[in-house]
């Protein structure tokens, strides 16, 4: 069942999703070769807790330990922080939720460190491209198919990339996932017609080569088969009549980004 939320609902939700963003801005300001994603994890807890929130992801559904996912170069999500030093070359993404007011907020970047291929830079670049493409479609009156296809269109179909099958968007609100499913992949005019003030985790997850993934003995982290790269990035997104509304705030991000010479931003 899908829930919509009220205006006020959705101006908590978005406190929720800018609080997300302040935190991954904070990720941006510190991240370099030789840091941990622990020390990052340590982090984001103490940044989210610090604003009277707390991170959605730490024991969810029981199980999962940590308060943010980072996924290095062929991880595609869910990957579990660790002690092992980044370093030079390594795409990094940042998954993270929190809960404030008892909304929940949910999103996600990919940060390069350092020199990369041609290759990884376009990745990220069209990935990146490819969530304002399925946002564009993000109105009421459109269905979610609509989005779906302009993701797929932009990554596998003009450039050939691998659009991850196993894992979606999906809706989002007092619960982590909420209806409805959110692929990267569809049809125009397929599934549910949107109305507003429906809110959605848009997050393309797309691959360098196969589409085709596996997940590792820990249950959560989910790779590549092929060993390449994959690339994500996740915004939270209410559904309008003429123009979504963009409930988290890449711009503080993106210029920590870019004032930190040990990211590289040369494919925007």
């Amino acid at each position: 069942m899908i829930i919509y939320k009220t205006d006020a609902e959705i101006g908590l939700m978005q406190q929720s999703a800018q609080l997300v963003s302040k935190t991954l801005t904070e990720v941006a300001k510190v991240l370099k070769p030789g840091v941990t994603t622990m020390e990052l994890d340590k982090l984001c807890e103490e940044f989210v807790r610090d604003h009277n929130a707390i991170p959605s992801f730490k024991n969810y559904k029981g199980s999962y330990p940590y308060s943010i996912c980072a996924s290095i170069n062929d991880v595609v999500v869910h990957g579990f922080p660790n002690n092992e030093p980044l370093k030079e070359g390594d795409i990094v993404s940042i998954d993270l939720g929190v809960i404030l007011n008892g909304w929940h907020g949910d999103h996600a970047y990919t940060f390069i460190l350092g020199d990369v291929s041609e290759d990884v830079l376009k990745l990220v670049r069209i990935t990146k491209e490819s969530l304002y493409k399925g946002i564009e479609k993000a109105i009421a009156g459109n269905r979610l198919g609509d989005i779906s296809y302009a993701i797929q269109e932009h990554t596998e179909k003009k450039n050939g990339y691998g659009v991850v099958r196993e894992l979606v968007g999906h809706g989002l609100g007092r619960s982590l996932h909420e209806d409805p499913q959110m692929p990267n992949y569809g049809k125009r005019g397929n599934g549910p017609k949107m109305h507003e003030n429906m809110v959605l985790a848009i997050e393309p997850m797309i691959n360098l080569g196969t589409r085709e993934v596996y997940t590792d003995r820990d249950g959560w982290t989910v790779r590549t088969s092929d060993g390449k790269p994959s690339v994500h990035f996740e915004h939270d997104v209410c559904v309008k009549r003429n123009k979504a509304l963009i409930l988290s705030d890449y711009s503080i991000i993106e210029a920590a980004e870019k004032a930190n010479s040990y990211l590289n931003t040369s494919y925007y």
